[in-house]
């Protein structure tokens, strides 16, 4: 089966991140920026590297881009040239088009014509570091809609030697521990006896007003 490929449109800060982790990984990546500089700083990173402006539908259909499988548009602050990019892609029938927004207005107009994900990293990694700064023991923060989220939690010195009936999250905060993990093992289906250890990381879903509660509660002690 042969190995997916992957376009990557934009060599900023994130599109050559994402460029150089997907290369990292093996698979075959086309970066395309219209600045030479840029074009030049990862040519010896990832497979091809090309300057060209992805706002010319000819351009592109020349580079093969409906033979990628996927494409990630990661176009700086011109929202209208990524927007413009996502409908030729759409139009030329890339299968995946992930694309980086700016804000959610601009969200909303990517999933209106058609891109198949929509990501704000900048948003993203301020919620992450404001989980962090919040409460030092959440060590990921998953969002998986406008209102719940995924929680990766150090266990607490309050929690350790309890079992997830003592704790009762779900009555005192409405979240659910969904799987505990220890050492790199993961136990899916934790018991209501189970005890928590020192270094165990729980893996708790909920509304995102309660996950809130939650952690404010534990980083308090």
């Amino acid at each position: 089966m042969a190995k997916k490929q992957f376009a990557v449109i934009g060599m900023g800060r994130f599109g050559s991140s994402v460029a150089r982790a997907i290369s990292d990984m093996g698979f075959e990546v086309l970066a395309i920026d219209s600045d030479e500089g840029r074009v030049q700083d990862i040519v010896n990173i990832v497979t091809h590297a090309v300057s060209a402006d992805s706002t010319d539908e000819e351009a592109l259909k020349a580079l093969g881009i409906r033979n990628f499988d996927v494409v990630v548009v990661s176009i700086g602050q011109d929202i209208q040239s990524s927007i413009l990019t996502t409908l030729i892609l759409k139009d030329l029938g890339v299968p995946r088009i992930i694309v980086k927004a700016q804000n959610e207005l601009h969200g909303k107009v990517l999933n209106k014509i058609g891109a198949d994900k929509v990501i704000y990293p900048e948003r993203d990694m301020g919620l992450r570091v404001a989980h962090h700064l919040v409460s030092p023991n959440i060590m990921d923060f998953i969002e998986l809609s406008s209102d719940h989220s995924i929680i990766e939690m150090q266990a607490v010195p309050q929690m350790i030697g309890k079992n997830l009936k003592q704790l009762d999250v779900r009555a005192k905060f409405g979240c659910n521990v969904m799987a505990i993990k220890n050492n790199g093992k993961m136990n899916i289906s934790p018991n209501a006896d189970d005890n928590i250890k020192s270094d165990d990381i729980l893996i708790i879903v909920g509304a995102n007003k309660d996950l809130q509660k939650m952690e404010i509660h534990y980083a308090n002690g």
